[in-house]
């Protein structure tokens, strides 16, 4: 009999597992399942922006296919023009598709730069919401472990400041893979412009 009550004793001042002792306090059940939500919020938001920088790139893709084969379907066609012109009149009118392939030229280089742009800045967006996640994370398997003896006020403040005092390395502009992009668009469009007053002028 009295090893019993020693024993239910023993069993009374053993302490409980964090998640029992979580799910008998009402404030860190709440704030669990608050988390656990909003860490589900943000995996949705990563999958979407990764989705998103997907579509992105295979627009980038299309516009890169678009202006080789407009160039050379004009060159073509330039060329099948000129030699059926043996008295050399295009090549007096030949500022007309110069000037066209020019402003097409200009037309994909500045989507191409916009749709480059729009992929660095989701990127950036998919970085924080990433940041996000992992604190979050990190805060969800602190209270897991530690139950009673997490500090809600202590944990919460230092999520919520470790949220709005990141900051993010600036760093000095320099040249990027979008800027050699876009110049070399740039320099295969002046090569066109060369190329088709040659074409129509010989």
């Amino acid at each position: 009999m009295a090893d019993q009550q020693v024993n239910l004793s023993v069993t009374e001042l053993k302490p409980l597992h964090p998640l029992h002792q979580i799910a008998e306090s009402p404030t860190h059940k709440l704030l669990l399942k608050q988390w656990l939500k909003e860490e589900e919020l943000i995996l949705g938001r990563i999958a979407l922006k990764e989705t998103q920088i997907d579509t992105v790139r295979k627009e980038i893709t299309q516009l890169y296919c678009f202006f080789f084969l407009f160039h050379s379907t004009a060159l073509v066609l330039l060329f099948s023009a000129a030699s059926r012109d043996p008295h050399g009149g295009a090549c007096h009118r030949s500022w007309i598709p110069s000037l066209c392939s020019l402003l097409c030229s200009l037309a994909i280089i500045w989507a191409i730069r916009y749709k480059t742009d729009v992929e660095g800045h989701t990127e950036k967006l998919l970085e924080r919401e990433k940041e996000d996640a992992k604190l979050l994370t990190k805060c969800v398997e602190e209270l897991k472990k530690k139950g009673m003896e997490f500090d809600l006020l202590k944990e919460v403040d230092a999520l919520r400041r470790a949220k709005s005092l990141r900051v993010e390395a600036k760093v000095v502009r320099k040249w990027s893979a979008r800027d050699f992009v876009t110049l070399f668009f740039f320099a295969v469009s002046c090569l066109v412009l060369v190329l088709t007053r040659v074409v129509i002028c010989n």
